[in-house]
């Protein structure tokens, strides 16, 4: 479902990714690990558009993406939550989940989406109309993830979905991102720094090192890695 080939970030004079290639095949959960400062962000940043590569191809769909601005990749189904939630915190939990249906039209599937939301994060719904700000860092997470389910995606791309989050809750949000791809047939390329949970859930891996891959494999597999295991897993 997405290709990357030889792909090349930098800010300016800083080369942040050096030639980095992958796969998510569809309806599979891949996922990036790393050190913080690997460039684990800065890929899904590429990959939706908000940088733009140096060179390297993403292909989405057969598609090739990377000159598309970031409306035009979300209106084709990819859709990116942030690191740090990013919701509207003068909003409320239900204007929120509106806001990730803005480029849909259909009523009857959006009163329906938001229905499975709530069914997937009770908690969201016992505060539908409480102001996002006012939410715990987990709730926030739910939140986001909830407001992108809302922009009817295809292939969904997390970004350090755990960080800043109690370890109950953190549970919470990787059982239900399990489930979504189960339900709902979701692609999702997920970038984490908990290195046990992202092996735990996903089918494959990729570890990151400075802007380069230095590991691929099945997730179980890479969990047993004596190097991953010293490096990312606190063996």
């Amino acid at each position: 479902m997405l290709s990357v080939e030889n792909l090349r970030v930098s800010y300016g004079a800083i080369k942040a990714i050096h030639g980095v290639s992958l796969k998510v095949p569809q309806g599979s959960i891949v996922t990036l690990i790393g050190a913080n400062g690997a460039g684990k962000s800065t890929i899904l940043r590429a990959l939706s558009g908000l940088v733009k590569p140096a060179s390297g191809s993403i292909l989405y769909d057969g598609q090739e993406i990377s000159k598309l601005s970031p409306d035009k990749i979300v209106a084709r189904g990819l859709c990116h939550v942030p690191e740090g939630r990013m919701v509207f915190a003068n909003l409320t939990v239900h204007e929120n989940l509106r806001m990730g249906a803005y480029l849909q039209h259909d009523r009857k599937w959006i009163a329906e989406q938001t229905d499975y939301v709530f069914g997937l994060f009770p908690r969201l719904k016992e505060r539908e109309n409480q102001s996002a700000g006012t939410l715990s860092g987990g709730e926030q997470q739910m939140l986001a993830i909830g407001r992108a389910l809302l922009s009817k995606p295809k292939f969904l791309m997390l970004d350090e979905p755990s960080l800043g989050i109690a370890p109950l809750l953190v549970k919470t949000i990787f059982e239900r991102i399990i489930e979504i791809n189960r339900e709902q047939g979701l692609t999702i390329l997920l970038v984490e720094q908990n290195a046990n949970l992202a092996l735990d859930v996903s089918h494959y891996a990729y570890v990151l090192e400075t802007g380069r891959i230095l590991l691929e494999g099945p997730s179980s597999q890479l969990k047993a890695n004596p190097q991953v295991q010293a490096s990312y897993l606190g063996a």
